[in-house]
């Protein structure tokens, strides 16, 4: 298979600028999962712990084997496409182990990385070669054989443009917090529904938001003037996956405040103990003392540019 460039998916942006762009907008549903997938996560149990487990595989076989973060985020789209298409047998808990190897295996062939699944399967679900070459076509097969996945950061370089100033310290910034928004965004059932555009659209906003909030308003007027965007879904999006940030922050926090605080006056000793025999000046009453949640400025879209 030739090397999968996930900012490139059709080879070659270069070639043909403005035809490449209106293709990728025209084609890119084509690369999300059915409409239906969605509803069957909002509503079945099974599908969403079904799809929580393969995610948490599939991260942990990227970092036994140290993979670059855009393997797995491959792997996940082909993994909800399929789903999405086809039914799961839910008294089989071993289609979810040879899922998730044959959707990495594929993912890693086109990014041309080599991925052995012998170090990753137990021993009650042992699967050769030939079946988890069978699980591939099946993949295949849903997916019609569409594995140069139209994703956000195929719209990246796109929407970036729109940004000023053209200054690329501060561009290849706002790019990097957009990519690591993405990444989080995909285990969000909630994003789904949203077309990759819309996806990248709104982590380049967020991500203006956070750091470059002088320049955020005429970014967002610029977007929200793009004749691919819908208004309408983008201002969804944008507030979905700031919700999701906000919760993951307030989350983080709260995982810090319980690392560091204590429930037992035994327990509290033992912190002050060991903080001062390793030098830490780190007050664990003031930890104690943060609240739950930081109180963090929520932005709604769609202000004029000044």
């Amino acid at each position: 298979m030739e090397y999968f460039d996930l900012e490139d998916p059709f080879t070659s942006l270069k070639e043909h600028q403005s035809d490449t762009i209106s293709a990728l907008f025209s084609s890119e549903s084509d690369h999300m999962p059915s409409q239906n997938c969605f509803q069957c996560l909002k509503t079945s149990d099974f599908y969403v712990s079904f799809r929580q487990e393969a995610i948490s595989l599939i991260l942990q076989v990227q970092y036994s084997y140290n993979l670059d973060p855009y393997t797995p985020y491959l792997a996940v789209n082909y993994m909800d496409r399929f789903i999405s298409r086809q039914e799961i047998p839910q008294d089989k808990p071993w289609v979810l182990r040879i899922l998730v190897i044959a959707c990495i295996s594929l993912a890693a062939k086109m990014k041309e990385i080599h991925f052995s699944s012998s170090n990753f399967q137990r021993e009650e679900f042992i699967f050769d070669a030939p079946a988890i070459q069978r699980m591939e076509l099946l993949i295949l097969d849903a997916l019609n054989w569409r594995m140069r996945s139209i994703t956000p950061f195929s719209f990246i370089c796109f929407f970036i443009s729109f940004f000023e100033p053209k200054d690329p310290p501060l561009t290849q910034a706002l790019k990097d917090r957009a990519t690591n928004i993405i990444f989080q965004a995909n285990n969000d059932i909630n994003l789904l529904a949203f077309k990759p555009s819309t996806i990248a659209a709104s982590a380049l906003l967020l991500a203006s938001h956070e750091l470059f909030p002088l320049q955020f308003p005429c970014f967002e007027t610029s977007i929200l003037s793009c004749e691919f965007v819908n208004k309408e879904n983008l201002l969804k999006c944008f507030n979905v996956m700031q919700e999701m940030v906000i919760n993951q922050i307030s989350e983080s926090i709260v995982d810090t405040v319980s690392s560091s605080s204590t429930r037992t006056p035994i327990n509290v000793l033992d912190c002050h103990c060991t903080k001062s025999e390793s030098g830490s000046t780190t007050s664990t009453t003031a930890a104690i003392a943060m609240p739950e949640k930081r109180e963090i400025k929520r932005r709604k879209l769609n202000q004029p540019c000044g």
